[in-house]
């Protein structure tokens, strides 16, 4: 095996992918990917109603579990990473959000300069490819295919209807001008199939020899000459091997595995690795602190129609939809079931939405965990910007020991006013006109949660994570002391080492994060080689002219 190329990519998941496209598209470079996971080759993974499947298995899903959190309960909560390649766009839920513009220039005042809205939207663009093509907003011709759901069910129009009827805007796209207000959800579903970073930029890649992707390869250590990152130190089996880098190390690991990295090989905060025996190298506060995530709840109702999915839910139905998935790639296999949603703000004063609703014409728990017992439907909701913080530290100086993920969940007194406005106003939209003919009993949180102590409580013992953990290495300014990359990718103070992942965000964004995450490779692919930036965009973006003086 070669053990020296131009570029070392540690991750396939949705930034590494990309990467690994795009610097070996030119033929110049050569690059090496390592992905500890192996294969995305399962039907369970390429079917999208299929997602809870490879979630919730270890052959996929590095199956991280948070400490126990303090606040709500002392539970430890499940925080799926994906082990494949693809990464977690290859076990997640499908969905494609960018965030709203707001989120990037608020990376811009947070010191990652060059990240505003207008320099990041024809990142976007350029990686999407949208089944209704493009405008001065989305993508028409790139790699990532996006597209909507059929909406044959009347639940999801009842959803949107609803909305409109409790006083919010409709919109035609959240993707596109307006984020606010209620309407179809984009999900990465190319021809009824999962596409997943793997599907839309990986696998075409491979086919040049100029990249090598090995797999079931867990990468120990970087390697250092100096300050300078040199190459990785990874096992295969039960083999270690060092591979060398001529010009850059990038980690692409995501928001735990990227900060442990660093830390075993003597990057991060000076005293937390002297005391596991490890030699610092370079002491860099923020590496693994700033955690942030979405929690979430199901907001469930009972249905007196009986038209949910619940008929779905059988082994024969389950078995005809697969088979008509294997055979023609459509139907109810070929959807993630997220169809219609909702971006809303939660009081008078919030400038942008700050709450984002799933909607789901059945009663079940996202991962599978609990299967539906009736016919029902239900919003998946939490709030977008926590002010909660956590981090990621090492257990041991042994790669093979997962890391301690601790949210600190709702450890701040404004998320607890955040989830309250989750319970009240969800329960005002299910009880709007359109949901007259189908509303049933409401199965959770139960009406008679109603004070604010009965709202914590629920919420306590039911809230769940949205899987969005991000922002361990945050991107800032080189004379922040927590900032972890500068606003080029690198890593402070060490040469020739970058992270091109959701970990860099600055703060999490308003909604899910494959979408953004595959822009930071996108972004972040032009600078490592030396391009000039995509021309800014200038497109308007939507804010409410009454955000000050109204809730909506």
């Amino acid at each position: 095996m070669s053990d020296s190329f131009d570029y070392i990519i540690v991750g396939a998941g949705s930034a590494g992918c990309v990467l690994a496209d795009r610097l070996s598209a030119d033929g110049k470079n050569s690059v090496l990917v390592l992905e500890y996971g192996g294969s995305d080759r399962s039907v369970f993974i390429q079917m999208p109603s299929a997602l809870s499947i490879p979630m919730n298995s270890p052959k996929y899903n590095w199956f991280y579990e948070t400490e126990p959190e303090p606040h709500l309960n002392n539970r430890r909560l499940h925080t799926p990473r994906g082990k494949v390649i693809g990464g977690s766009s290859s076990i997640n839920g499908l969905v494609y959000i960018r965030g709203n513009p707001l989120d990037f220039d608020r990376w811009e005042e947070e010191g990652a300069r060059g990240w505003a809205y207008r320099n990041v939207l024809p990142y976007f663009k350029r990686a999407e490819g949208r089944g209704e093509g493009g405008d001065a907003y989305r993508g028409s011709d790139g790699p990532l295919s996006t597209s909507y759901g059929p909406l044959k069910n009347p639940l999801y129009h009842a959803w949107i209807e609803a909305g409109r009827q409790a006083g919010y805007p409709a919109t035609a796209d959240v993707n596109g001008y307006q984020q606010e207000g209620f309407g179809r959800m984009d999900m990465t579903v190319r021809q009824g199939r999962r596409w997943s970073a793997a599907n839309a930029y990986l696998k075409p890649a491979m086919k040049r020899p100029n990249l090598t992707v090995r797999t079931h390869a867990l990468a120990e250590r970087i390697l250092f000459e100096g300050r300078r990152a040199a190459g990785i130190r990874y096992a295969q089996g039960n083999a270690v091997h060092e591979v060398k880098a001529r010009r850059e190390v990038i980690l692409a690991g995501g928001p735990i595995n990227s900060p442990q990295l660093l830390k075993l090989s003597g990057v991060g905060p000076a005293a937390e690795l002297q005391a596991l025996g490890i030699q610092p190298l370079h002491h860099l506060a923020g590496v693994g602190e700033n955690l942030q995530d979405h929690l979430e709840f199901y907001f469930q109702m009972a249905s007196t129609q009986p038209i949910s999915l619940y008929s779905s839910q059988n082994l024969f139905a389950k078995g005809l939809i697969g088979l008509r998935w294997l055979l023609r790639h459509d139907g109810l296999g070929a959807t993630n079931h997220f169809e219609s949603c909702g971006f809303i703000r939660s009081r008078t004063g919030i400038r942008y939405p700050d709450i984002q609703y799933h909607f789901l014409p059945l009663a079940v728990s996202y991962d599978g965990s609990s299967l539906a017992t009736e016919h029902g439907f239900q919003a998946h909701v939490g709030p977008m910007r926590t002010k909660s913080r956590g981090a990621v530290r090492l257990k041991s100086n042994d790669a093979r020991d997962k890391p301690r993920v601790f949210f600190n969940y709702m450890s701040h007194e404004d998320d607890w006013t955040e989830m309250r406005a989750c319970v009240r106003l969800t329960r005002e939209i299910f009880q709007q006109p359109a949901f007259a003919p189908y509303r049933g009993r409401e199965i959770q949180p139960g009406a008679d949660v109603t004070t604010d102590e009965q709202i914590d409580a629920f919420i306590k013992a039911k809230v769940e994570s949205a899987y969005h953990p991000s922002c361990t290495c945050k991107m800032g300014s080189p004379d922040d002391p927590m900032a972890v990359v500068d606003p080029q990718t690198r890593v402070i103070g060490l040469e020739a080492l970058r992270v091109v992942d959701s970990s860099i965000m600055p703060s999490v964004t308003t909604g899910n994060l494959n979408a953004p995450t595959i822009m930071i490779g996108e972004k972040a692919s032009d600078i490592i080689l030396g391009k000039d930036p995509l021309p800014a965009s200038n497109a308007p973006y939507y804010v409410a002219s009454n955000w000050e003086t109204a809730q909506r």
